[in-house]
């Protein structure tokens, strides 16, 4: 470590050059990661609120929310425990208000004697008792709509009073609005007998009807339009940076270490162990790592701070932690790779 020490003290511009390597890939994999996680997180928002544990939809509906029905047929002779399990119209809006821009939403009806509309998480305001009165995500509030806004949904010129603001309320990546299930059944005409869009259960509930089909949480969120290629493609571009850092690194360290043999073997003709020239090679890959991703890290958590609130960042811990641990890894891996070159040393040629 004390030669890894001395000769990046030395070489400050090059080692310097390569850290700035190193925190710009670090930087890149914290932002990704973190974008990614957060607009996973607006997908989900709304799923996680309702304490989902299974969701009952039209088996014709492509496990999608929006495009399911269960009708009254569906609920012969069933009775929902209300404190287990939900009711949920769903269906897409555009939000208007005079003075404001329209905002494209999901509106999510409910009915209010059930645990969703119970476990709303009210910010401001109060939580609506009438046709009239809805309640809207915070992120309508960043778009200038303020308690007792008249909104009128769609093409519809009917107006609903937004009476309170709920935070969690996202699906889709879309804002909510939450209302009563008859305004649903008003703003999507559908058959008469329509009941809801679908049912949140908290436990493993099934319909005893063969139009419908239960779905775990997972299989229900996996289904989400766009979520799996989402992430998928996060993934993807996660992994080939941790591939970049890993080329980065061991270029530039074998490039250094061709152009030091010569020196290395001065040392071992001084009677230097081999392990100590590993260990100093070892150890300017983990200082110049762990000094990128550091600053990286700082960074981030500036930007988190600085950027807007519509901009999804989530840097969640477990990002900071695993962000560390495979930047590490690529460093140790990288700095393994010019080894070979520095155990081929020959003293013999430093004394002839």
């Amino acid at each position: 470590m004390f030669l890894a020490l001395k000769e990046i003290k030395y070489e400050k511009l090059r080692y310097g050059l390569i850290t700035f390597m190193i925190f710009l890939i670090a930087f890149l994999i914290f932002m990704l990661a973190s974008l990614s996680t957060g607009l996973a997180s607006e997908n989900t928002q709304a799923i996680n609120s309702w304490d989902t544990n299974s969701v009952v939809l039209n088996k014709n509906s492509n496990i999608n929310l929006a495009q399911s029905v269960i009708t009254k047929q569906d609920m012969k002779d069933t009775t929902l425990n209300n404190q287990k399990q939900a009711y949920v119209g769903q269906t897409p809006v555009v939000v208007k208000h005079s003075g404001d821009g329209t905002v494209s939403a999901q509106f999510i009806g409910l009915d209010y004697k059930q645990y969703i509309y119970k476990n709303l998480d009210i910010v401001e305001g109060t939580k609506p008792t009438k046709n009239n009165e809805v309640l809207a995500d915070t992120a309508l509030k960043e778009k200038g709509y303020r308690l007792n806004n008249e909104v009128t949904f769609n093409s519809s010129k009917k107006k609903y009073k937004i009476v309170g603001f709920v935070k969690n309320a996202k699906i889709n990546i879309a804002p909510i609005i939450y209302g009563k299930l008859s305004v649903w059944k008003a703003i999507r005409p559908m058959m008469p007998n329509a009941v809801a869009s679908g049912i949140i259960s908290k436990n493993s509930f099934k319909l005893d009807s063969t139009n419908t089909k239960t779905y775990d949480r997972n299989t229900f969120v996996k289904k989400l339009p766009g979520y799996m290629a989402q992430n998928l493609t996060f993934e993807m571009m996660i992994g080939f940076l941790y591939v970049i850092s890993l080329i980065v690194i061991a270029v530039f360290l074998y490039i250094l270490t061709i152009q030091k043999l010569p020196n290395y073997a001065v040392l071992r003709a001084q009677g230097i162990p081999m392990k100590t020239l590993i260990g100093a090679t070892l150890g300017q890959s983990l200082i110049l790592v762990i000094l990128g991703t550091v600053i990286a890290w700082v960074v981030m958590l500036i930007m988190t701070k600085v950027l807007p609130a519509a901009v999804p960042l989530d840097f969640a811990p477990w990002i900071m932690i695993s962000g560390f641990a495979g930047m590490i890894a690529t460093g140790i891996i990288g700095g393994l790779i010019p080894i070979r070159s520095i155990m081929k040393v020959d003293p013999a040629k430093a004394i002839g």
